[in-house]
């Protein structure tokens, strides 16, 4: 499966901002789907995850309450809605793939990766 994620920009501090992560392939809705972000001069960490029917989500504390993950396979499209969003939401944002059911933090646990798309929060 290929992944292209969207929808980044700037934005103040307390705005909301809503990431697209287009996939390629008939096979998508058998795929658990993640966004991870990478900070400046950090490490890349987990954002949220949907598994593969949509009907179970785990978003990091960091983003619960705020960040919201949603699926629709007809469009093979899983978007990630930001509100209240912080200085330090400021990221790279990447969407990730693996295949199945299971919902797991790792990055190593993904296999397939999109681009990123930047989002800048100014305070």
């Amino acid at each position: 499966v290929q992944l292209q994620a969207s929808g980044g920009g700037l934005v103040q501090a307390g705005g909301s901002l809503r990431l697209s992560c287009a996939a390629s392939g008939r096979a998508f809705r058998t795929y658990t789907v993640a966004w991870f972000r990478q900070a400046p001069g950090k490490e890349r960490e987990f954002v949220t995850a949907i598994d593969s029917s949509g009907g179970n989500t785990r978003p990091a504390d960091s983003v619960k309450g705020r960040f919201t993950i949603s699926r629709d396979n007809g469009k093979n499209t899983v978007y990630l809605n930001m509100n209240s969003l912080k200085p330090e939401d400021t990221a790279v944002y990447y969407c990730a793939a693996r295949l199945g059911v299971v919902i797991t933090t790792l990055s190593r646990d993904y296999g397939f990766w999109g681009q990123g798309t930047l989002v800048t929060i100014s305070s």
